[in-house]
């Protein structure tokens, strides 16, 4: 066997064993009324869709939420800056993924001008504020940053374009941010300087392999919460009754869709 064929054969038996162990951590916060708000954020194409993906695969989509907000609208922009995400915080027994995040401000609004500089100032100094309210509210608040090269930036991005199935993932931002590679990593360093805080850290993950930051990264969310398994009482399929009284009609009066395969 190949090195590449044993490595994903190894990630995929990693990956559904802690994709067992994502479902028990949410039994766990359905039935404590736990409320969880995990973070992604990162350079673009770095990666984090496809974790969030894997996060959120066998999760119960009805106590798992994963919030991706477009731009802000005149009205939002008229609105305490947090506010918009604060409607999107969870209610006990859930988990919210947030896909990007408050933090465009420091990121995305800061370099391409979209926020004043008395704004990003006032972000700065006060997301602290505002996470610390979060948690004492009973959150649990995870933060994490996908770093990628430029190199692999560019792969990506060209992979997007060669591909019509992704051709949808590359916006006009995307191809700005080419150009703008050291404005994004300043903006990343002060944001980091501002907001890693002890209550509320930021975890960097390494995302050039994108399995391996996958494994890396649901690997660690595991590990900072506190979960036990939830204890289940047997299931026991009853057996079907059949009468044989009930007369069907003919399937030539219905509508089937054919088979294409």
């Amino acid at each position: 066997m190949s090195e590449k064929k044993e490595f994903n054969k190894k990630y995929e038996k990693t990956l559904i064993s802690l994709q067992q162990e994502l479902v028990k951590l949410q039994e766990w916060v359905i039935q404590e009324g736990k409320k969880i708000v995990i973070i992604f954020e990162g350079r673009d194409a770095a990666g984090k869709g496809g974790t969030i993906k894997r996060v959120t695969e066998h999760l119960n989509p009805r106590h798992c939420r994963v919030v991706a907000l477009s731009a802000p609208t005149e009205k939002e922009k008229t609105q305490w800056y947090f506010q918009r995400y604060v409607a999107h915080l969870p209610s006990a027994g859930e988990i919210v993924i947030l896909d990007r995040s408050w933090y465009n401000r420091s990121g995305v609004e800061k370099v391409m001008g979209f926020c004043s500089d008395k704004e990003y100032i006032n972000f700065l100094q006060t997301c602290p504020d505002f996470e610390r309210m979060l948690i004492s509210s009973g959150i649990q608040l995870i933060k994490y940053w996908f770093s990628v090269s430029p190199e692999e930036q560019i792969k990506r991005f060209q992979g997007r374009i060669d591909d019509p199935t992704k051709g949808w993932k590359l916006s006009p931002m995307d191809l700005e941010s080419v150009n703008r590679w050291d404005d994004y990593s300043k903006a990343k360093d002060k944001m980091l300087e501002h907001t890693d805080t002890e209550s509320s850290p930021w975890y960097l993950v390494e995302s050039d392999n994108k399995k391996k930051a996958r494994i890396n990264c649901i690997s660690h969310l595991l590990s900072l919460v506190e979960y036990s398994e939830v204890e289940h009482e047997e299931i026991k399929l009853p057996d079907r009754a059949l009468t044989g009284s009930v007369e069907r009609p003919d399937k030539s009066n219905f509508n089937y869709v054919p088979e294409a395969i």
